[in-house]
């Protein structure tokens, strides 16, 4: 019988009614199974329609309340958008804190032709961060991709209450959070010009711009200068 990992400590309820893989890591709702073996780099398509439409939390399945907390990088405050459907407050900051990829910045995806049916987003760049947000708000709404290329929609966050970062699974830096923006940003630009017309590229670079400064407040407080 497989046991949870050790390190992990005490789970959140809700987490803890997850199963287990073979490693000892819960595996969130999402999770595509495959072959009887839980996929952690791919969504189950299924649960996509239905954390949208009956409002259930991407990570453990259970219905959600007012407040969605969505598990976002730097680039996603920027744009404004998620690929991914919301969470409860706990599964979202206990996802930031403890999934490999996301709480270890060295950490790199595995891509291959199975992760090439996953679902990407609109401007989507695949890279670690190093750092990463829970976004809380009480709405978002579904818009389709600019992308002819790709099918599908795209989550709009709507305004936050809060954001909290987070980097190696602890309270993120705002130098540690601005790093990521630095390396994310040009190609967040690069991306987005890259999905609309010549004519409206200047445009959509300016809005880009000015959403980068416009999160300035919600990054964490300056490190008090020594």
């Amino acid at each position: 019988m497989t046991t949870l990992r050790p390190e992990l400590g005490v789970l959140p309820a809700r987490i803890a009614r997850l199963p287990l893989d073979a490693r000892g890591y819960p595996v969130p709702w999402f999770v595509a199974w495959i072959h009887g073996a839980p996929e952690f780099r791919v969504m189950d398509p299924d649960k996509y329609v239905r954390a949208i439409r009956e409002r259930r939390c991407w990570v453990c399945g259970d219905t959600l309340g007012k407040h969605l907390a969505f598990v976002i990088g730097p680039m996603c405050a920027i744009n404004r958008t998620s690929a991914e459907p919301p969470c409860h407050h706990e599964c979202a900051v206990w996802s930031v804190q403890h999934c490999p990829f996301l709480s270890r910045p060295q950490m790199v995806r595995r891509e291959d032709a199975l992760t090439d049916t996953c679902i990407r987003g609109e401007a989507a760049i695949m890279r670690n961060p190093g750092a990463a947000g829970v976004w809380t708000t009480t709405r978002f709404r579904l818009h389709r991709r600019q992308d002819a290329s790709a099918s599908g929609y795209l989550i709009e966050m709507g305004d936050p209450e809060r954001v909290e970062w987070f980097a190696g699974g602890r309270p993120a830096t705002r130098a540690e959070v601005e790093a990521s923006i630095d390396s994310g940003l040009p190609l967040l630009l690069e991306a987005t010009t890259h999905e609309v017309t010549e004519r409206d590229r200047p445009a959509a670079r300016a809005v880009l711009v000015q959403r980068r400064a416009e999160i300035d407040a919600l990054l964490p407080p300056p490190e008090a200068c020594l």
